[in-house]
């Protein structure tokens, strides 16, 4: 199904698209300085000089309305004040809580399920109802949270997502509609919110940017390990499908980077599809394969181009389970002191590899990353290694952010190229000898900011924004425009005339 979500915060994952529904949540990241409202990213339209957060938000809805919109709502954490202006007291129960002793309680009833999915159905549920409590839940430990509400639980939700149903979430598109979308965008019935960011992806591998950025951030991470530049490697891909050929290309592009000739660096990536080696001769190849065609005789399997091409690294994007066998594990640590294994296919059963038998097979040698989250891995001699997770959320929630904050009107492969670099600056000399190829999640908010800053000076040292005048302080200007779960307070502002002027005139 081809297919897309639009929504007021990001949608997540190639499983949502697959769905036509939103399942997924990520981390709203701009606020609306004139409304209300939050929302994923918004700025206003006259530009950077414009923006000025408003202290206290103004809202036209009362009563019931307020309980019942979760942009708005705030439960039990509503005051007295706020209650009885609002014209909700009464419809609420007579307590009155902090948003930490509400985390607390939705926590305690998040332990006492045992199932990813149900767990899942707790957190999706929350933002039904409370959206800043919701992000401030997910906010308090993203590690912990992110395997529920993103890969691999987000696959199950989507494949129990009429078990999951609570209420419908975003506008759901789906190819059958071509033709009518700007009628359905009329549907949308929010007037304050303008959706500002749409993730489309091909309903089978992620939208190939985003995989792309984050491979090549883990791969120009893993180039602190090995000491040595990209155009130093030669690459095998398994898989030459939408996400092979974006991580190709963005390779090229930072090979291009380095000072290599884009033919040369074309010469040291092969790819795999399904009737084996891409060479010369062999027929029924499209363009895009084409570019990756190399003079050589024929191999049919994986195993046979290891064996032969003797790669520095091999990135598995075919969603094929365990296609990194035994036999190539071991070949790649007998060729490589440190080899590169990337095992990006999600969910987890499609994993080319586990990280355990990756750092078994290789005598803990081997530099991993994958596309679904494992867990620690210790080996028989005490060393632990903490597999990285070339996780999307690394870049689209940041480049989303930059791209709006200076009205750029066209994502390039330099923004992406930039994003990746960002991402692998972020890593740390400990991450790496922990194993980690990125971030830790936990982390991930001020990645996401570090992003963002960075495109916003790419932006305009390259002629590419459109909000005018330029910021001076460009991270002073992006912070303004992060998102805060922290609640808002809903008072009316309450002020007095001087007596005189208020003196009621008689007969």
């Amino acid at each position: 199904m081809n297919s897309f979500i639009i929504k007021h915060t990001m949608s997540i994952g190639s499983q949502v698209s697959r769905c036509a529904l939103r399942m997924g949540s990520w981390l709203p990241l701009v606020k609306n300085p004139h409304r209300a409202t939050w929302e994923l990213v918004r700025v206003c339209h006259s530009g950077p000089a414009a923006v000025h957060p408003t202290k206290t938000p103004t809202i036209k809805k009362r009563g019931y309305d307020i309980t019942r919109n979760p942009q708005l709502n705030k439960g039990m954490a509503f005051t007295l004040e706020e209650r009885l202006q609002l014209g909700i007291h009464g419809l609420l129960p007579p307590c009155f809580l902090s948003q930490d002793v509400q985390v607390l309680r939705v926590m305690k009833s998040y332990e006492t399920k045992s199932s990813d999915l149900d767990k899942y159905i707790i957190l999706m549920t929350l933002q039904d109802r409370n959206e800043k409590l919701f992000y401030r839940v997910l906010t308090s430990d993203i590690e912990r949270f992110m395997p529920i509400v993103y890969t691999p639980t987000v696959g199950l939700a989507c494949q129990q997502y009429g078990l999951a149903f609570r209420r419908p979430r975003g506008l759901f598109i789906t190819i059958h509609d071509k033709g009518h979308i700007a009628n359905m965008l009329n549907s949308w019935p929010e007037e304050d919110i303008k959706v500002r960011i749409i993730i489309v992806t091909p309903g089978q591998d992620d939208s190939p940017s985003w995989t792309a950025s984050v491979a090549v951030a883990g791969l120009l991470a893993a180039l602190r390990i090995t000491n040595n530049k990209l155009s130093d490697h030669k690459f095998v891909f398994q898989g030459a499908g939408e996400a092979a050929m974006g991580i190709a290309h963005l390779i090229i592009m930072a090979m291009e980077k380095e000072g290599i000739p884009r033919d040369e660096a074309i010469k040291k990536i092969w790819m795999v599809d399904s009737k084996g080696l891409i060479v010369k001769g062999r027929g029924n190849l499209n363009h895009e394969k084409e570019m990756f065609t190399h003079d050589h005789p024929p191999v049919k399997t994986l195993e046979e181009a290891v064996e032969v091409l003797k790669p520095t690294a091999i990135i598995g994007v075919a969603a094929i389970g365990g296609a990194f066998t035994e036999k190539i594990l071991k070949n790649m640590a007998a060729f490589n002191k440190r080899p590169i294994i990337f095992a990006l296919s999600n969910p987890t059963s499609k994993a080319e590899c586990t990280a355990e038998q990756c750092y078994q097979l290789t005598e803990g040698r081997g530099i991993f990353a994958s596309g679904s989250p494992f867990s620690k891995v210790t080996l028989s001699n005490g060393q632990t290694f903490y597999p990285g997770q070339g996780n999307n959320a690394y870049v689209f929630p940041g480049v989303a952010l930059g791209v709006i904050a200076c009205g750029v009107r066209h994502i390039s492969e330099d923004i992406f190229l930039t994003t990746a670099e960002a991402i692998a600056e972020d890593v740390t000399e400990e991450n790496l000898a922990e194993g980690r190829l990125y971030p830790p999640l936990s982390t991930i908010r001020e990645v996401s900011f570090k992003i963002a800053v960075k495109i916003v000076d790419y932006a305009y040292k390259n002629n590419l924004a459109s909000w005018y005048p330029e910021p001076a302080d460009k991270e002073a200007f992006v912070k303004s425009l992060v998102y805060s779960p922290d609640y808002d307070s809903f008072t009316i502002e309450n002020y007095k005339w001087p007596e005189n002027a208020m003196q009621i005139q008689d007969v």
